[in-house]
């Protein structure tokens, strides 16, 4: 199996996040930026070339296969941002449910507009979400 394809980089987040040229997810991207720090208590580090994430994390599969990937982080998209909930969202049905308009997949929240979500109910899957993987995940760094 192959590696995680998606690595750290040395590239700047804020810089980034001011080179996006749609004002929506510029302004987005901030908010978020800041938000997730807050959150979390861990610089942003990109990951690729569109994705700023926080923390991270080692894993190894039953197979022997392993990486590091990061704890939660988002993507400023064209389509959506994109917020890694990498737990996944069975827990959060009910926050959900009151977070506002939005899609998710296993592990992707998927939000046009922050203005149309609850910000609160966002903030608290987040955090949940993190505490979450370093209890899974012992071996996790702020790096």
């Amino acid at each position: 199996m192959a590696d995680n394809k998606t690595k750290p980089t040395d590239a700047d987040a804020d810089a980034y996040i001011a080179s996006i040229e749609n004002e929506r997810r510029r302004e987005d991207g901030l908010v978020l930026l800041k938000m997730l720090g807050r959150i979390t208590g861990f610089k942003p580090q990109m990951w690729g070339d569109s994705i700023v994430g926080y923390g991270r994390y080692r894993y190894t599969y039953k197979s022997g296969h392993g990486g590091e990937f990061f704890l939660t982080g988002f993507s400023p998209r064209k389509s959506a941002m994109t917020i890694y909930v990498m737990p996944g969202f069975k827990k959060y049905e009910k926050k959900l449910a009151k977070l506002g308009k939005h899609k998710h997949s296993v592990s992707c929240l998927y939000i046009n507009r922050l203005d149309t979500i609850n910000l609160k109910i966002l903030e608290d899957i987040v955090a949940d979400s993190v505490a979450r993987m370093k209890e899974m995940y012992p071996d996790w760094s702020k790096r």
